[in-house]
């Protein structure tokens, strides 16, 4: 509430009022708010969300998409570059420093570069939606039933030692994600849960696994090749493409170890780039996914959304309802 009264107030200066209801949600959104200027009115969906960040550009822009053309993302700070892009892709936001983007048939405000009144301070999020944390996570959503193992499986599964989950798990209960039902512990909230663990390891795991960016002249060869040769997995765009056909790669996405991306780079006429169009992250999970050579498919979808490219979303779509269709059933 304070998040979108706050960005609400600047609205003033538009001669703009609002009417907030943050009880009734509407297609799984914050509030609902209707604004009001001279000659019309409009009832937006709101998802309000702190910290915007280019890694969690994606993750933000698909559920505005999901509540529809009357979504508003409203936060603390959109910077001059992101809010080009939230432009760029239709998606209407505003504020609490007093940047804007709102387009209706009699309305059109559109203001970048204002800074935030003080430095923010965004609260510390829990450990277990930091790094350590984000590989037990992943293992727990990607591996059915996993929840209800022991410690020491959940720990293989995820690649981390036998004391983090532990504490994992005693986080993910106090939060609500976690508990025993019949004696056996279950996920509660996947949904919500999926939706966090995607933004948040844009933001601070997928950084920590970058091992080498390379550049290749052409990219038709990601189709031919099986990377397992090399103890690779497929991910990314490129994995996306071989499960939904739905997308063309501009950058290929391999999970391995450094040793495995040097016999790769061997084979490929590739060099060594900063800004690459292949990239190689370390491969941090111990289970096998189906089929074995591409990444799990929760991994692929949060890779897409990493992108914060509109031509990713449309693949991403179809990967999140695949993997929702599964926590459903």
């Amino acid at each position: 509430m304070e998040l979108i009264e706050g960005a609400v107030a600047q609205l003033a200066r538009f001669d703009i009022t609002a009417n907030l209801d943050a009880r009734e949600r509407l297609d799984r959104a914050d509030a609902r708010l209707r604004l009001h200027w001279s000659g019309g009115s409009a009832l937006y969906r709101v998802a309000a969300k702190r910290g915007l960040r280019p890694a969690t550009l994606g993750a933000i822009a698909l559920r505005l998409k999901e509540l529809g053309p009357d979504a508003l993302l409203v936060t603390d700070h959109v910077s001059p570059p992101l809010a080009e892009r939230l432009r760029n892709l239709g998606l209407q936001f505003i504020d609490s420093a007093g940047n804007a983007f709102l387009t209706r048939p009699a309305l059109l405000i559109w203001v970048k570069g204002e800074r935030p009144p003080e430095r923010l301070h965004p609260s510390a999020p829990s450990r277990a939606f930091k790094a350590s944390g984000l590989r037990v996570l992943f293992a727990l959503l990607a591996v059915p039933g996993l929840a209800g193992q022991p410690y020491r499986t959940i720990a293989d599964q995820a690649g981390v030692a036998h004391g983090t989950v532990g504490w994992v798990m005693a986080e993910l209960t106090q939060l609500g994600f976690l508990a025993e039902i019949g004696g056996q512990r279950r996920l509660l909230q996947p949904e919500r849960l999926l939706r966090q663990w995607v933004e948040a390891y844009a933001r601070t795991l997928r950084p920590k696994l970058r091992l080498r960016l390379f550049q290749a002249p052409t990219l038709s060869w990601w189709h031919e090749l099986d990377f397992a040769q090399d103890g690779l997995v497929l991910g990314g765009e490129a994995a996306a493409a071989r499960i939904t056909g739905i997308i063309e790669p501009q950058t290929v996405t391999l999970y391995g170890t450094k040793a495995a991306s040097l016999r790769f780079m061997t084979k490929q006429p590739m060099r060594s780039a900063p800004d690459g169009n292949v990239e190689i992250l370390s491969k941090f999970w111990g289970f096998e996914s189906a089929p074995p050579e591409l990444a799990p498919p929760l991994l692929i979808y949060a890779d897409l959304l990493a992108t914060g490219d509109a031509r990713c979303l449309e693949a991403a779509q179809d990967m999140e309802g695949r993997l929702l269709d599964r926590f459903s059933g």
